[in-house]
């Protein structure tokens, strides 16, 4: 049964250069929710893909300082979650929820 409080536990799926290349470890990169905890990334991630989940590793990405036409703006933080799969597991994230 999909809770829909995993909906905002996981914000999306993050593809980037990197991310792809963790995915031959069978890892995948997401952004989640700032105040999400790793039990709540776990429950979520294995709830609504239906993969079984062996760890979470976590990392907050403090917001850079920019500047757009002479204005100062601020980009916003973002928590990413490392999700390591069992073996025999995948997760295809170019293809929606």
């Amino acid at each position: 049964m999909t809770d829909l409080r995993h909906y905002d536990v996981i914000v999306t799926p993050s593809i980037t250069e990197k991310s792809t290349m963790v995915s031959e470890y069978n890892q995948v990169v997401f952004n989640v929710a700032k105040t999400a905890s790793k039990p709540e990334i776990k429950a979520a991630v294995e709830a609504l893909f239906g993969v079984k989940v062996t760890a979470v590793n976590t990392l907050l990405r403090k917001g850079k300082t920019k500047r757009f036409r002479g204005f100062a703006g601020k980009q916003k933080d973002v928590k990413k979650a490392i999700v390591t799969l069992a073996e025999g597991q995948s997760i295809d994230v170019s293809t929606g929820l």
